[in-house]
Order: structure tokens, then sequence, then C-alpha cells
């Protein structure tokens, strides 16, 4: 039997005249999500630390089963165990994980309902997921205590400053001529000259596809070593 939930509710937008008459905040954004439960959740009364999983463009849209095509939601689908919970949240077709808040809403769905501890909340994402990661990371930096992008990149790099004590291990494929891997150095790059112990792993000769790095098990083993207090 599967872990996940599907969330009932439809992934719509919530545009208000409030955000947008305020050019530093993002339409706010409510979507459907899977979820996965790890083994012992039923049965204690601890917090669990929170994995997000940001998918890439080509499974934007109103159809959950299009999550597990590849990443963490086939991974789980296919009966792998995690130690998080872990919300793999659907973008509409009609926009992009960086251009949007879809973070606040998630978040409030999810604490209010499943036990999170916010000291261990994590969040990982590839292409398009990947700028998605960065940019949230950038746009709430007081909430993550790790993230991991993956084939990502970052339009809004003025305030990577902010991030520089936030734990960061990034992948990139040294022939992605999809997302040239230039956009994850220079993000490096940037985060060092700031202080930034930031973790770079690239992929020799590998191109853009690099969802089998969703089975490394030393990612996960890394992340539930970080944690803000």
């Amino acid at each position: 039997m599967k872990n996940y939930k599907l969330a009932i509710t439809l992934c719509f937008l919530l545009f208000s005249s409030a955000v947008y008459a305020q050019s530093s905040l993002k339409p706010a954004i409510k979507c459907n999500y899977l979820l996965y439960l790890p083994e012992g959740y039923n049965n204690s009364d601890q917090n669990f630390p929170l994995l997000v999983y940001l998918h890439g463009k080509s499974h934007r849209g109103n159809d959950l089963n299009k999550l597990k095509g590849y990443g963490l939601p086939r991974l789980i689908d296919k009966g792998n165990n995690y130690a998080f919970i872990i919300a793999s949240p659907q973008c509409p077709d009609t926009t992009y994980w960086a251009r949007v808040n879809w973070f606040d809403s998630l978040y409030s769905d999810l604490t209010s309902k499943y036990r999170i501890d916010p000291n261990r909340i994590y969040l990982t994402g590839i292409s398009m997921g990947g700028y998605g990661s960065w940019q949230a990371a950038l746009d709430f930096p007081d909430r993550f205590a790790a993230i991991v992008p993956l084939c990502g990149g970052c339009s809004d790099s003025t305030d990577l400053c902010s991030i520089k004590d936030l734990p960061v291990w990034t992948f990139h494929g040294t022939k992605d001529n999809i997302v040239p891997i230039h956009e994850t150095e220079y993000i490096v790059e940037r985060l060092k000259k700031c202080g930034s112990n930031v973790r770079f792993t690239r992929i020799e000769n590998a191109g853009h596809d690099i969802t089998s790095e969703f089975e490394n098990k030393e990612i996960y083993d890394w992340l539930i070593q970080q944690k803000k207090y």
C-alpha cells in the first residue's frame, strides 16, 4: 500500500489587490500535493523533519500522478522509505515555482495537520524545481534548515548573501544543455564570496537529466544532520 495521501483541494491561484500593490510580494498559490509519512509516524507523538520536493517544468498541471514520473515521488511510489515527512506540491501549468509564493499556503496546511519539527524543514528540487529551491530560500531565508537544488539557477542574485549561513548542497551536470552549469557556478561563486560553505557537486559528463541523484542516500543522511537550532 502506498504511503501517499492526496490533498483534495484543487490547485488554484489566489491573486489579491494587496499583492499587486506591493511589487516586492509575489502572487500566492495553493496547490495539491502528494504526501509521504515515514514509518512509525502514526505510532509516535514526536515531531518529524519535513522535506519539500519541487518538480520540473514537465510535471506542471493538475494531475498528481504526473509527479511519479521521476524524482522523489517516483522513488516513494516504488516503495522507498525515508525518515522525513515528504510533501510534493504540483505547480500550475500557467506559472513557475520561482514566480509565485507557493510556500506559505503549503506550510500552513502541513503544520496544521501533521507533526512537523520547525527547526528541520528542508527543500529540494530539480530543473524548474531547482530554480524554485534557490528562490524560496531567498524569499524565506529563516524557514529552511538546508536546501538541495539540482540543475537550477536563480534570477535574483542580489540577495544571495542573505543565505550565506544556510547549508546548501547543489548538483549540476557538466554537459547540461538545458540549464548550463554556469548558472550554478555563478551562485556558488557569489555565496563563497559571502563566506558560505556551500557544497557543490559537478556531475561529470551528465546532461540535464540527473534525477538519479535522488537515489543518493548520502543526500538524505546529510540533510537529516542539518538543524536550525
